[in-house]
C-alpha cells in the first residue's frame, strides 16, 4: 500500500471503516484487510559492512599494504569515498551510524566500559533517537545484525535486562554476534538474539569468528528469500576484525612474512604514491607531519624491529582474511541474483588505526587497560604463538601512523584526520552510474542513516513507538551515487574524544590534540592549556600546514563554533580520563552492581564485571557449596575473566585449586594439601587484600569446611579490568581458559569449559573485610544440606 503514513512507525494497522452484512453470504462490500506497511516497490537490499580499527591507509583499495581484493572489486565496480569520517572510537561510531545523530547527542561520547553519568557519556541511547533498523523494519524490510554490537550497556547484559538496548529491541529481527568491545576470534562470547551461546566449534576444529559471521549472514539471507521472495532485507555486518586480538587461522599466520621489513616510515611513502594513483588524494597531497612521540623505524633496535615487523605481518593477514570472508558473501549474493539490487556500503574502519598497543606492541592488549606496559623482549620470546588463541596481540603505534597515511595521529585522536578519516566503498549496480569513480564530497558516518532511507524510498520517521524523534544530524549522500558533481551537503561537523577535539566547517578545520592514545595515564595538562591548530583543507588536503598564526580571527571563529556545537550535543563537560577514574564505576558515576555480596545459582553464566560484586582492589571471599560423588569430581566451580586476565576456583585431580591470572604474564596457583572426600562441602578461597592503593598484593587461603587447606600469595593484582570480552561463569570456564591446568583440554565443543563433574548448589561472593570473618562462614555452612 503506497498511501499509508510512513512517518509514524510502526504503522497502526487500523482497518478502515466498513459496513458488514449480518450474513457473510449477503456481503457485497469488500471487507478490508488490516493494512501493513510494505517496502516501496523495487526497494533495494542494504548491506552495511563495518571493519573495526582500520585506518584510511591500510586497505589496498585505498592504497594501503593489506591486500583486500574484495574491497578493490567492489570499489572498481562502485565508488570510493575519499572524505568520509567517523568519530575516532568504536561505540560512538556505531551509535552515530545507526541513529544518524552525533554520538554525544545519543549518550555515546565514549565506549560503554568507561561511560559516566553525564548526558553525553552515559551510554544510554534515548528513544528519541530511533535506529536505522527500526526505520527500515517499520517500512517492510527484514533486518538482522551480525558481529560486534558494543552498544548495550554492560550493566544491562543480564537475564533481568532491560533489553531495550539489545539489537532485537533496536529494530533488528535477528542478532548473532557479541555485545562487548572485542572478542577472541576462536572463543568469543556469542549471543543468538538474547541468548548467550557457545561457538559451534573450536579452533582445533577449524572455528574462526569472521568465517562464522559470514556463514550466518548467508544463511539468514537465504531464509528471508525462501519465505519472502520480494521482501528487501537490511543486514548489518560488523566484524570483530581488525580490532585486537589479531587472530587468524593457522594457515594464514605466515602469509606476509618479509612484507614489512622496510618499516613504517617507508610504508607511508609507498602508500601515498599508491593513493595518488588511485585518486583518493590529490597529486599535491603531502604527508602530514610525523606523529610526535613515536620513534622512526631506524631508531628501533633489532629486537624491536623484528617484533614490529611480525606484528604488522599478522595484522595484514587478519585484514586480508576478513576481506576474503566479505568476498565469499559478495559471491553468494552474485550467484543468487541478489547483488545487482543490493546497496553495499563497505566501511573500512570505525576509527583510525589503533595505537592502543603502545610503542612496542603487546601480546595482551588487556595489559595496557590495566596500566601495564609490554616489552619487545617478552614478545620476541613468543613469536611462534602469534595469531593463535594463546596471544591477544596488537601492533606498535608506529604502524597505526603508517596505516593512517597520509594523515596525522590515530584512533582516539578526534582532532586530526588520522583518527577520523576512513575509506568508504559504495557498490550498487542498479544505482551507480560511474563504476570505479571517486567521490570527494565531505561526509560523516551519521550520513549513512538518511542515505539508506533515501535509497530505500522511505522518509525519515517523525515518531517511533509513539515517541517523537529528534532531528537527524546526518545528511544524505545518495545524490553522489549518481553524480560526481553533486553539491556538498555536510558543511559543519564537530569532533571530540578524551579532550581531543576539533571542528570542520566548509573546508576549514580547527583542531587541538589533548590526549596521546598510547600513553596510559591521565594527561598532565588542562584543556585550557591546549594549543589549537588551523588548516584550510581546500588547499591543504592532509592537514600538513598549521596556519593558526596567520589567521587568528578565523581560528577564533571556529573555536566559538566548536563550543556552540559542543553545548548543543552534550559534549560538555569533557573528560580526558581513561585509566583511573573512568575505570572505577563509582568514581565515574557509571551504573554498576551495588552489591557487595551475591549468591549465584549453578546455572549462572556470562555475567559482566559490572553486574557482580567487584573483587578487585579489595578483600573478598568466594565460597561454593558442592557435593563430590563417590567416584570423585573435577572441574571449574566458578571463574571470572579468561586466559588474558582473571581467576578461577576449581578442582583438579580431587584437589581444590585457585588460579589467578595476571594478564597472562604470570599465573599463580594455590592447591589444597589433601583431596576432597566424597560428600557435601563448603569450599572457599579467601583473599586478604594488602590495601594502600590499586593493584596491590593479597594473601590467599583455601578453606574446606572451615579448615584451611592451602595458602599462597599474590604480589600484584589486576586493578581495572579482568577482560573486555570474557565474563563470570559458575560450573565451567566459558571462553579462553584462566589456567593452563585446563587450557588445552578442549579440542572439541563437548570438552570446552572444564565443567565440574560433581554438583554445585550455589556460589557466594562477598567483598570487604567482613567477607573474611568466620561468622560469614558459619552462616553459609548452616544452609548446607546433602541431597
Amino acid at each position: 500500500m503506497t498511501d499509508l503514513d510512513r512517518t509514524h512507525l510502526p504503522h497502526s494497522g487500523v482497518r478502515p471503516a466498513y459496513e458488514p452484512a449480518v450474513d457473510l453470504r449477503d456481503q457485497t462490500e469488500p471487507l478490508p484487510s488490516r493494512p501493513r506497511l510494505e517496502a516501496p516497490e523495487g526497494a533495494p537490499n542494504v548491506l552495511v559492512i563495518l571493519i573495526d580499527d582500520m585506518g584510511f591507509g591500510a586497505s589496498s583499495a585505498f592504497g594501503g599494504p593489506c591486500r583486500m581484493p574484495a574491497a578493490e572489486a567492489l570499489a572498481d565496480n562502485g565508488l570510493r569515498y575519499s572524505r568520509f569520517h567517523t568519530t575516532a572510537l568504536c561505540s560512538p561510531t556505531r551509535q552515530s551510524l545507526l541513529t544518524g545523530r552525533n554520538h554525544h547527542a545519543v549518550g555515546m561520547g565514549t565506549v560503554l566500559e568507561i561511560s559516566n553519568g553525564t548526558p553525553g557519556y552515559d551510554g544510554m541511547r534515548p528513544p528519541t533517537a530511533g535506529t536505522l533498523a527500526q526505520a527500515l523494519s517499520g517500512n517492510g524490510y527484514a533486518t538482522a545484525a551480525f558481529g560486534k554490537w558494543h552498544q548495550t550497556p554492560p550493566w544491562e547484559q543480564t537475564a533481568a535486562g532491560p533489553f531495550d538496548r539489545w539489537p532485537t529491541r533496536e529494530g533488528f529481527d535477528h542478532f548473532y554476534g557479541f555485545l562487548a568491545a572485542e572478542a577472541s576470534q576462536f572463543e568469543p562470547l556469542l549471543v543468538d538474539d538474547t541468548t548467550f551461546v557457545d561457538p559451534p566449534s573450536t579452533e582445533a576444529e577449524g572455528y574462526h569468528l569472521s568465517e562464522d559471521l559470514v556463514d550466518r549472514v548467508g544463511e539468514w539471507v537465504t531464509d528471508v528469500r525462501t519465505h519472502a521472495p520480494d521482501k528487501p532485507w537490511f543486514a548489518y555486518l560488523a566484524f570483530g576484525a581488525t580490532h585486537a586480538p589479531f587472530q587468524v587461522p593457522k594457515d594464514w599466520r605466515d602469509r606476509n612474512r618479509g612484507d614489512f621489513a622496510h618499516g613504517w616510515d617507508a610504508q607511508r611513502e609507498i602508500t601515498l604514491a599508491k593513493q595518488k594513483a588511485l585518486g583518493v588524494v590529490p597529486e599535491d597531497a603531502e604527508l602530514a607531519p610525523w606523529t610526535p612521540g613515536i620513534p622512526h623505524w631506524d631508531e628501533l633496535d633489532d629486537v624491536q624491529r623484528e617484533v614490529a615487523e611480525r606484528l604488522m605481518e599478522l595484522y595484514a593477514a587478519f585484514a586480508e582474511h576478513t576481506d576474503e570472508q566479505v568476498g565469499r558473501l559478495v559471491e553468494q549474493l552474485r550467484a543468487t541474483g541478489e547483488l545487482d539490487n543490493t546497496v553495499v556500503l563497505y566501511i573500512l574502519g570505525d576509527n583510525g588505526a589503533s595505537a592502543e598497543g603502545g610503542l612496542e606492541g603487546t601480546l595482551n592488549e588487556a595489559l595496557r587497560f590495566n596500566a601495564v606496559e609490554d616489552t619487545a623482549e617478552r614478545i620476541a620470546t613468543q613469536l611462534d604463538k602469534l595469531g593463535g588463541p594463546e596471544t591477544y596481540a596488537h601492533y606498535p603505534a608506529g604502524w597505526a601512523v603508517a596505516l593512517d597515511t597520509p594523515y596525522q595521529w590515530t584512533k582516539q585522536v578526534a582532532s586530526h584526520y588520522g583518527g577520523t578519516r576512513n575509506g568508504l566503498i559504495a557498490h550498487w549496480p542498479a544505482g551507480v552510474d560511474e563504476p570505479g569513480g571517486v567521490r570527494h564530497q565531505w561526509h560523516h558516518v551519521n550520513d549513512v542513516f538518511p542515505t539508506v532511507l533515501e535509497l530505500a524510498g522511505v522518509p525519515v520517521p517523525t515518531s517511533i513507538n509513539g515517541v517523537a524523534q529528534d532531528p537527524l544530524d546526518g545528511v544524505s549522500f545518495a545524490p553522489t551515487l549518481r553524480s560526481a558533481d553533486a553539491p556538498e551537503t555536510h558543511h559543519t561537523q564537530y569532533f571530540e574524544m578524551f579532550g581531543n577535539r576539533g571542528i570542520y566547517h566548509e573546508g576549514w578545520t580547527a583542531v587541538t590534540q589533548h590526549k596521546t592514545p598510547w600513553l596510559i595515564h591521565h594527561p598532565d595538562t588542562s584543556m585550557a592549556d591546549d594549543v589549537w591548530e588551523l588548516y584550510d583543507t581546500r588547499s591543504d588536503w592532509t592537514q600538513a600546514h598549521d596556519i593558526a598564526a596567520e589567521h587568528p580571527d578565523k581560528l577564533a571563529e571556529l573555536q566559538a563554533l566548536f563550543l556552540a556545537e559542543a553545548r548543543r550535543n552534550h559534549v560538555l563537560p569533557m573528560d580526558d580520563g581513561v585509566i583511573g577514574k573512568r575505570m572505577d564505576a563509582d568514581k565515574a558515576g557509571r551504573r554498576q552492581s551495588p552489591l557487595t555480596s551475591i549468591v549465584l545459582p549453578p546455572t549462572a553464566r556470562n555475567l559482566r564485571e559490572d553486574v557482580v560484586p567487584n573483587v578487585k582492589n579489595a578483600s573478598h571471599a568466594v565460597r561454593a557449596r558442592i557435593e563430590v560423588p563417590d567416584s570423585g569430581a573435577d572441574g571449574v566451580l566458578v571463574a571470572q575473566g579468561g586466559g588474558f586476565g582473571g581467576w578461577s576456583l576449581y578442582v583438579l585431580e580431587g584437589h581444590l585449586t585457585y588460579a589467578y591470572n595476571f594478564g597472562a604474564l604470570e599465573v599463580t596457583h594455590v592447591r589444597a594439601d589433601v583431596p576432597l572426600k566424597p560428600g557435601a562441602h563448603v569450599v572457599e578461597v579467601r583473599s586478604a587484600y594488602d590495601g594502600g592503593g590499586l593493584g596491590r598484593g593479597a594473601s590467599l587461603t583455601l578453606v574446606v569446611d572451615g579448615e584451611p587447606v592451602g595458602e599462597g600469595r599474590l604480589e600484584r593484582t589486576i586493578p581495572f579490568f579482568f577482560s573486555m570480552d570474557q565474563a563470570l561463569n559458575v560450573g565451567l570456564d566459558r571462553g579462553t581458559p584462566v589456567s593452563p591446568d585446563y587450557a588445552r583440554t578442549a579440542r572439541t565443543t563437548a570438552e570446552r569449559g572444564f565443567a565440574f563433574t560433581g554438583r554445585i548448589h550455589d556460589v557466594r561472593i562477598d567483598v570487604g573485610e567482613d567477607a573474611l570473618a568466620a561468622s560469614t562462614d558459619e552462616l553459609f555452612r548452616a544452609t548446607l544440606v546433602a541431597h
